[in-house]
């Protein structure tokens, strides 16, 4: 089979050949070179079998008899026991993984020279003591996604070999005090249990390269912290030797809603504890955070503007184990399908693909506008189309599966249905909670926000789901006492006299300014720097160290990013265009006939030159005061310096950066795949499109010309839907790659070596593709040309995707007979691009024949494959 190994078929037939030779007495005559390769292909079959994906429910005898055999994969079968397989003394690679196995095979224990074992994905409860004692030369050892809570002790018998374990996906809550045993352990999985604590001893050695602890409710060290990674954790550690940790409960809480929900109504009267009504022209603009503390917990409240316009920066602050109040018009809201995914069906489907473990707590608001009976209704109304939407998830998810695994070749699909089951493992149905797919449902709480009673109710029930440490496990965090005297100094410097508003500061200045304080005269910069990330990630401040233009800037007030963010990303941004002053045109060398063109531009393009976001930023900067940081953000060179702002948006992919205003298609050189190349830049001001704001226009259609029926047409379909804003993000990612491109609301036309390629957005109800067009080449040899463009554009459409883990994308291709629904669903991607290696397809619906090139990437000896760097949207 696969890889060069023997299939059940092979081995059988390599031993009866082997045997008649031994009967022979040796005497057949051969080529001598001949025989010798015979012979070694002969036994490398016998040393290594595949029998992946053959629904085996025995271990077939032909492989019992095989005592030389090395290496053994029953990947993806029906087995419970492995009967007989001790006999298999030679064994040092065994893959049992996606089996039905309930009890651990006891009999491994004979497999003396095992060297890797792969047990995932079963149903495994318990390892019996006994077994690894036997298995002293083990390296590789998978256990993840069993049922496990706990390893045997006899696992340290592997301390001298194991360098590589796999636990993740079980039901650990305590830590398994046997791994600390593995002193040669260099890379440690155990992410997605249920651990509140890790010991220290783990991080002592130096052994341990890699470690991923995500998905576990940990308070010490908190789950922050080991995002930073091991040097982190060890730092962490070391700095809890020189006192005790201090116990921290804070709880990020978002505030979502359609605009003018009444979000930030709720938020104030939360904070002052009484109604306090906000009048509409104060309405949020973009995000505003604030603190306040309710009992022992402090709450930072992060409320997100409702606008649409608003939503494309709000992926950058949106996080997960946060608690999400979901405000409800209740006034607003009717009881159908258009109002329910309008104010509650799309802030939950976006939170559910975006954020894997939020809490969402929906709010109704405005109950003094409407009945009493109403508001009953209405809240029935929303709970019930909750339950039906998330159960329509489940059973997508569940119909996924199934085709999967009922398809004739399910070992090709193997990454989709492992992404697919890990996604249906996050049900959970209980009393007052949906737990669905990633997001948690709370029950729906009416409010009046004139009446300070219902603040008051509202507040006690916020207190009792936080106080839930099944809801909240990661609310308490314990953290060394210089973590908080960092915070504490870093809040005394930001609210100072001499700190600017905007809160920026130099990370070398910081570091200066804090180790004036008594308790941090000995902070070093790696300690500092390891704090600032904790500080990131919970939202206190904002540090990109991983953004080379800002890595040396810590913002000290998240608040000034989101008006930096606000000044280009916002609602009604035409009306602040043509309200530029004359005196900041003057500044700017331009003209009123230069704003007018802006204007126009920016309405017909959504673009705006260099010239024209300086003149922007400059008149909005004044308008609020702040006109001191213009340089500080925007640079100090009018036509070529870049400032902080560029860099976060294109960073967070909201803007690209062109450079022709009229047609958008510099030349670009050859395209050869494997290897790099680059496009040709033109001299001059650069533009800024901003796919945000982009019109449906007839542009793009008439550079395409029409759909043909000879195209090469993809879809890549997703589920629940496209995530907002994710189109736009396509865009830049894709236009980046290649320069040649005209844009449009839901269409973009790339084209490379002169050959275009369409990409289209159909975002309906439970039919939510992106259609990719390529025209079919007129020769046999542009096959390859064109796959390798439309599998580019697949790449960097599956990279995007991994950024919401809550959403499912698979690729298919509509069948080529006319009227025919069929669909060949493409395989999983090795990075090559070829997905078939096939010359003909036939469709089981049609019956049609066709050649395999028309509907798949197809594989041909001595060609390059697709470069990888692809997905990453980087010229190669």
């Amino acid at each position: 089979m696969e890889r060069g190994w023997g299939s059940l078929a092979e081995l059988g037939e390599a031993g009866a050949a082997q045997e008649e030779e031994t009967k022979g007495g040796g005497e057949r005559l051969e080529d001598p070179a001949g025989a010798t390769l015979q012979g070694q292909e002969q036994e490398d079959r016998l040393r290594e079998v595949n029998l992946s994906t053959q629904r085996l429910r025995v271990l077939p005898l032909a492989v019992l008899s095989n005592s030389t055999l090395e290496s053994l994969d029953l990947d993806r079968n029906k087995l419970r026991r492995i009967t007989g397989i001790s006999k298999l003394c030679n064994l040092k690679s065994l893959i049992l993984s996606k089996n039905e196995f309930v009890d651990f095979p006891s009999e491994i224990q004979s497999l003396v020279c095992l060297e890797r074992l792969e047990l995932n994905q079963n149903q495994i409860r318990i390892i019996p003591e006994g077994v690894f004692s036997h298995l002293s030369r083990l390296k590789h050892l998978r256990l993840n996604n069993n049922r496990l809570c706990a390893l045997p002790r006899d696992l340290a018998a592997c301390g001298g070999s194991l360098q590589y374990l796999n636990i993740s996906n079980n039901l650990f809550r305590t830590f398994p005090q046997p791994v600390l045993q593995l002193a040669r352990l260099q890379e440690f999985h155990v992410q997605n249990n249920a651990l509140r604590q890790l010991p220290r001893e783990l991080f002592q050695g130096q052994s341990l390269k890699m470690f991923k602890a995500g998905g576990n409710p940990l308070r010490e060290p908190p789950t922050e912290v080991c995002a930073g990674g091991i040097q982190q954790i060890r730092n962490y550690f070391s700095q809890l030797q020189h006192g005790l940790g201090q116990e921290d409960k804070r709880v990020k809480t978002m505030f979502l809603g359609a605009s003018l929900a009444g979000k930030s109504t709720i938020c104030r009267s939360l904070k002052q504890g009484q109604s306090k009504l906000v009048p509409k022209e104060e309405r949020t603009v973009g995000i505003e955070i604030s603190e306040f503390q309710m009992e022992d917990f402090t709450f930072l409240f992060w409320d997100f503007a409702g606008q649409l316009e608003y939503y494309m920066t709000h992926h950058v602050f949106i996080t997960p184990q946060a608690l999400v109040i979901l405000v409800i018009n209740l006034h607003m809201y009717q009881t159908n399908d258009k109002t329910f995914k309008e104010l509650v069906g799309f802030w939950i489907n976006n939170l559910s693909m975006r954020v894997p473990n939020s809490v969402v707590l929906p709010v109704g608001t405005h109950v003094d506008c409407c009945q009493e009976q109403e508001v009953a209704e209405k809240t029935r109304d929303i709970m019930a189309r909750i339950t039906a939407m998330l159960a329509e998830r489940k059973s997508n998810l569940a119909h996924f599966i199934d085709n999967l695994e009922g398809s004739e070749e399910p070992k090709f699909y193997v990454d989709q249905w492992e992404r697919l089951k890990e996604m249906e493992s996050c049900t959970l149905t209980a009393k007052n909670l949906f737990w669905m797919c990633f997001c948690q449902i709370l029950n729906l709480v009416a409010v009046n926000c004139t009446d300070h009673r219902d603040i008051r109710k509202l507040k006690t029930i916020i207190l009792k789901h936080v106080k839930n440490e099944e809801l909240f496990p990661e609310v308490v965090r314990v953290l060394p006492p210089v973590y908080r005297q960092v915070e504490a100094a870093i809040v005394e410097i930001a609210q100072s006299e001499e700190m600017a508003d905007h809160g920026m500061m130099d990370l070398q200045y910081l570091l200066s300014k804090l180790s004036q304080h008594k308790h941090l005269a000995s902070l070093d910069r790696e300690l500092l720097q390891d704090i600032l990330r904790y500080l990131h990630r919970i939202g206190l401040i904002v540090w990109y160290e991983e953004i080379k233009h800002l890595e040396s800037t810590v913002f000290l007030q998240p608040t000034f990013l989101i008006t930096m963010f606000k000044l280009l990303v916002r609602h009604h941004l035409v009306q602040q265009l043509e309200s530029i002053s004359v005196e900041t045109l003057i500044g700017e060398h331009a003209t009123i006939r230069d704003r007018a063109n802006w204007v126009w531009t920016f309405k017909s393009k959504a673009m705006l030159c260099h010239q024209a976001v300086r003149a922007l930023v400059k008149h909005q900067l004044c308008s609020e005061g702040r006109w001191d940081v213009f340089e500080e953000i925007m640079g100090h060179r009018p036509h070529r310096g870049r400032g902080k702002l560029f860099s976060l948006l294109e960073h967070f992919e909201l803007c690209l950066e062109v450079k022709h205003t009229e047609a958008l298609n510099p030349q670009a050189r050859e395209f050869v795949p494997g290897k790099p190349w680059e496009t040709t830049r033109s001299q001059g001001e650069s533009w800024y499109l901003f796919p945000t704001y982009l019109n449906q226009t007839e542009e793009v259609s008439e550079f395409w010309g029409g759909d043909h029926a000879e195209d090469l047409h993809i879809r890549a379909y997703f589920s629940p839907e496209i995530p907002e804003g994710f189109f736009q993000r396509l865009l830049v990612k894709a236009c980046s790659f290649y320069s040649t491109h005209w844009v449009a609301k839901v269409t973009c036309l790339l084209v490379c070596n002169g050959k275009p390629l369409l990409i289209k957005e159909n975002n309906q109800r439970a039919y939510s593709y992106l259609e990719l067009r390529s025209r079919k080449p007129s020769e046999r040899t542009g096959f390859q040309f064109a796959w390798d463009f439309l599998v580019a554009v697949v790449l960097i459409i599956q990279k995007l995707a991994e950024e919401w883990p809550g959403l499912h994308v698979c690729v298919k291709t509509p069948c080529r007979t006319s009227g025919c629904p069929a669909e060949f669903l493409w395989p999983d991607m090795d990075g090559t691009g070829a997905t078939t290696k096939e010359d003909v397809k036939t469709c089981g619906t049609c019956g049609h024949r066709f050649g395999a090139e028309l509907l798949l990437p197809k594989g041909e000896p001595g060609v390059p494959s697709l470069c990888r760097s692809c997905a990453q949207g980087k010229e190669g």
